[in-house]
């Protein structure tokens, strides 16, 4: 297959690169977890960086599309069951909708030492100081979700924003940055005694768990955000397309 990137076009080195990587991967040689040319192979056939070829691999391990593993190389993944949420956007704007209005019923503001998973998310030292947003949500009759989040000190938040606002409107109109990329975790856990006071259920009870993490439009970590949600308040809908 031939593997040719123009110089000349508009069209960043590194989108070019996935495009191609894409096409490599449809490649039947390649199906069945075969490997892939290494980096060096790879970025001398481009005419680019390893850095600019890294960037396109990246993109592709995090779709799951290529699985890497350092010292060995790069194949292509064995075909799993996943599923994503292609969209998405604030809470605030999630709600709006779905025709839902939102309450705040609690809003917390301070700048905390961060926890090391949070300053690895970062990638900042542990005595350097984040803005920490606790918010109780939910509709008029009682709250359902329980947020937490973190943001890297880069972002230039002051604390004295208007957060009754959505956040991501916040962010991009009066920071310029702009939230371009989320991963989630999602998982079941049982309510502890805090959280099982903000959001009024019993001790134990099953509660949705959801981690969100946040990058700009460079790829940077700008947000990262933890959600506790009442099981019986809310439904997490993936929607899925098949190409």
């Amino acid at each position: 297959m031939q593997l040719k990137i123009d110089h000349k076009s508009p069209i960043p080195l590194h989108v070019q690169a996935e495009n191609l990587l894409r096409k490599l991967i449809s490649d039947p040689q390649y199906q069945g977890g075969k490997f892939i040319p290494n980096e060096v192979e790879l970025s001398k056939r481009l005419a680019i960086s390893r850095t600019t070829l890294r960037q396109a691999l990246n993109k592709l391990v995090y779709e799951g599309l290529l699985t890497r593993k350092k010292g060995v190389g790069t194949k292509v993944a064995s075909m799993a069951v996943s599923s994503k949420s292609m969209n998405w956007m604030s809470f605030s704007q999630e709600m709006k909708a779905r025709g839902i209005t939102i309450k705040n019923f609690e809003l917390h503001l301070s700048w905390v030492f961060p926890e090391e998973k949070v300053a690895n998310f970062f990638e900042i030292k542990p005595d350097k100081k984040v803005l920490k947003l606790e918010r109780l949500r939910g509709k008029t009759e009682g709250p359902f979700v329980y947020f937490v989040s973190y943001f890297h000190p880069r972002v230039g938040l002051t604390g004295e924003e208007d957060f009754s606002r959505p956040l991501y409107e916040i962010l991009e109109k009066d920071h310029l940055v702009t939230a371009q990329l989320s991963k989630e975790e999602i998982s079941a856990r049982a309510a502890d005694k805090l959280i099982a006071g903000k959001l009024d259920v019993e001790l134990g009870s099953p509660i949705l768990f959801r981690k969100r993490f946040v990058y700009d439009q460079a790829d940077r970590p700008i947000e990262y955000n933890l959600g506790y949600y009442r099981a019986d308040g809310f439904i997490y809908t993936v929607e899925s397309r098949r190409d």
